[in-house]
């Protein structure tokens, strides 16, 4: 960080702003001028611009900006189940939860060895909670942002039960394209993947990349822990790098599903892709005391890039 001490003020790195719900949100700002903006309304990542402001992350415009329901864009946490089932809410309650800042009041700025500028969010559950899922535990999220624009999310699950509990999990991630037909996925080929089209059927890639044509809503397991998305038309390349998650959700919901959803628009199903580091197939169990840890780095690289670079 000491070649930037001259021109630059690490202060600038860190604000605590108010989003129109009066939620508390932390502006991270990197010394070359990418930001990612992160709300306490489920620990979500609400925009990831690069130093050029350009916005990285999709969201709606027919989003629903009201707590405590999830915005349909930007990164979100999944947990402490990717999809439906039992009595908890689609994609677990954790994105719908007010988190607090962990350092509190946060020593700002704050910065790693590294010098990412970064901050460190807590989620406990509510007396509520406990009812629909009976499992005590502390969930630390960090959200870091280095000079360079890197994107890094760090997910620590703790058991504080005095009984092991399952669960899975998904870092879910909506990029933003310029058109989905102009896009191609690397590194998910010659993989299994179950389909959540056809009952979650296991299937085998059969292409040397994912390309998109109809709706698409899949979990590729056992994955590598790097994944290209690239987009032509922009000439740039989303690069995914991942540790502890071992499978990868891939989900376009195409023309007839974007009409079906109230806070989605029709059309925008061209200009967005998620593709999620996650932990599905298998979940993750944890005995009393035990810690879980998963890493999800996003970064965009020049279009030149292509798969044999993984």
């Amino acid at each position: 960080m000491g070649h930037y001490a001259a021109v630059w003020d690490p202060r600038a790195a860190i604000e605590v702003t108010k989003d129109s719900n009066g939620i508390d949100q932390i502006v991270l700002r990197s010394p070359h001028g990418a930001s990612a903006r992160v709300s306490l309304n489920g620990g979500q990542i609400t925009s990831w611009r690069n130093d050029r402001g350009e916005e990285l992350l999709f969201t709606s415009s027919k989003a629903t900006i009201k707590s405590p329901k999830a915005v349909r864009g930007g990164i979100s946490i999944c947990f402490p189940q990717f999809g439906n089932g039992g009595s908890l809410e689609h994609h677990g309650f954790a994105r719908n939860k007010l988190w607090t800042i962990e350092k509190d009041p946060p020593s700002l700025p704050t910065f790693d060895a590294n010098g990412k500028s970064f901050i460190d969010l807590l989620l406990r559950p509510s007396e509520e909670d406990l009812k629909f899922w009976p499992h005590s535990f502390e969930f630390r999220l960090r959200v870091s942002l280095a000079s360079d624009g890197n994107l890094t999310v760090i997910s620590r699950v703790r058991n504080i039960n005095g009984k092991p509990f399952s669960f899975s999990f998904a870092c879910h991630t909506y990029l933003s394209i310029s058109d989905i037909s102009e896009v191609r996925i690397e590194g998910l080929e010659t993989l299994d993947y179950l389909d959540n089209l056809c009952q979650r059927e296991r299937f085998t890639e059969q292409g040397d990349a994912i390309t998109f044509e109809s709706e698409l809503d899949r979990v590729y397991v056992s994955t590598p822990n790097s994944i290209a998305v690239l987009d032509h038309e922009r000439k740039r390349t989303y690069l995914i790098k991942k540790d502890g998650l071992p499978d990868v959700v891939v989900w376009n919901p195409w023309e007839k599903k974007s009409k079906a959803m109230a806070d989605f628009g029709d059309e925008e199903y061209k200009q967005m892709l998620c593709v999620d580091g996650a932990a599905i197939e298998k979940p993750i169990t944890l005995k009393p005391g035990e810690e879980w840890t998963s890493r999800v780095e996003v970064m965009v690289v020049a279009s030149t890039f292509c798969g044999d670079d993984l």
